[in-house]
């Protein structure tokens, strides 16, 4: 049986602005619902926002239809070059047939040859990356 395609999703930046203010939080996690929405996609959160809340309290941040997906955090912080790719591949492990994104706004933290769907920090996820996101998934061959 094929895996579950996993999104390793950044908070900042990505489902909220990084100048949001606490009442903008997650301002643009609906759209990202809206993207998943019927595939079997499952969420690994990468954000920072792992190191001072647990995994039940960041499901309880999220809208219903995100939480019931996320499955896992990534785990302890890497330092140097590269370092949330770092994290995730920490994570993948040897995991080959496993398919997988990050949804990230510090590109930098990627090489250039890495997937990623990158958003801008100053808006967070919009349509065009929802968009990305859908395409990446309709790629996706589900059992």
């Amino acid at each position: 049986m094929q895996p579950k395609p996993l999104i390793f999703l950044d908070f900042d930046g990505v489902l909220h602005p990084t100048s949001a203010k606490p009442q903008q939080w997650f301002s643009c996690a609906d759209l990202l619902a809206e993207a998943l929405q019927g595939t079997q996609c499952e969420i690994v959160i990468s954000s920072s926002w792992r190191f001072s809340h647990s995994l039940a309290e960041l499901k309880e941040l999220l809208p219903i239809s995100l939480a019931e997906r996320v499955v896992a955090a990534t785990g302890a912080a890497h330092i140097g070059k590269f370092a949330r790719y770092t994290e995730i591949q920490s994570f993948v492990g040897s995991r080959p047939n496993l398919r997988w994104m990050p949804l990230d706004d510090c590109a930098w933290d990627f090489p250039k040859t890495s997937q990623l769907i990158a958003c801008n920090p100053n808006s967070g996820m919009t349509r065009v990356e929802a968009e990305k996101v859908r395409q990446w998934l309709g790629d996706t061959v589900f059992p």
